[in-house]
């Protein structure tokens, strides 16, 4: 069973996910906000687009990414080690706001820049080790809205599906990492491009 979740308010929603902990807060910055760091964080991150190999053949990963942190511990995922620039003024606002209602430090920020409706991201789920067990994720979106799928790795038909807006956060907690899978799928749709931002402790 796939559920929709929607929100056209403020407020947080805690989604109906078993073994897990995942809250969705719409309009996390305004748009006025979201809009000017959506422009900012395009035009000044040193994006990056890397190699993936899936069954044995090599492609361009289809997104951008780029690693920001306080310290200088590299993180690795899909056969990529990635080794981080120091954060910047836009990415420090985003992590402080974050903060305050997560009660978490975060070290590090993964970002992925959606071009279009071809570039995805395919299942996985973010448990490196270097995250450590039960790894608290704050997702931020600004741009052009993407739907987020989630799917139970044991109860295989147990599905939920989000649409993460533009100046919304998604925080992932718990035991999240271990029992569920996520992506962004591709769409046929003509769109524009996406900032996701996940902070993390490394």
């Amino acid at each position: 069973m796939v559920s929709n979740l929607f929100n056209n308010s403020n407020d947080p929603v805690r989604l109906d996910m078993p073994d897990a902990e995942v809250v969705y807060y719409p309009l996390f910055f305004n748009k006025e906000t979201s809009d000017e760091l959506y422009q900012e964080l395009l035009n000044s991150i040193n994006w990056q687009q890397d190699h993936i190999t899936v069954f044995g053949k090599r492609h361009l990963q289809p997104r951008l990414t780029a690693l920001y942190a306080n310290n200088n511990r590299s993180y690795s995922y899909s056969n990529i080690t990635m080794n981080p620039h120091p954060f910047t003024q836009e990415l420090l606002q985003i992590k402080d706001k974050i903060e305050a209602i997560s009660n978490t430090a975060f070290t590090t920020c993964l970002l992925n820049l959606y071009r279009n409706g071809q570039d995805s991201n395919g299942w996985h789920a973010d448990n490196e080790k270097e995250l450590g067990k039960n790894p608290i994720i704050a997702s931020v979106s600004f741009g052009e809205a993407r739907w987020f799928h989630f799917k139970h790795k044991k109860h295989t038909n147990m599905k939920r599906k989000i649409l993460l807006e533009h100046g919304s956060l998604l925080i992932m907690k718990g035991t999240t990492q271990e029992h569920w899978l996520h992506q962004v799928p591709k769409t046929k749709k003509e769109i524009s491009s996406r900032i996701n931002i996940t902070y993390r402790v490394l």
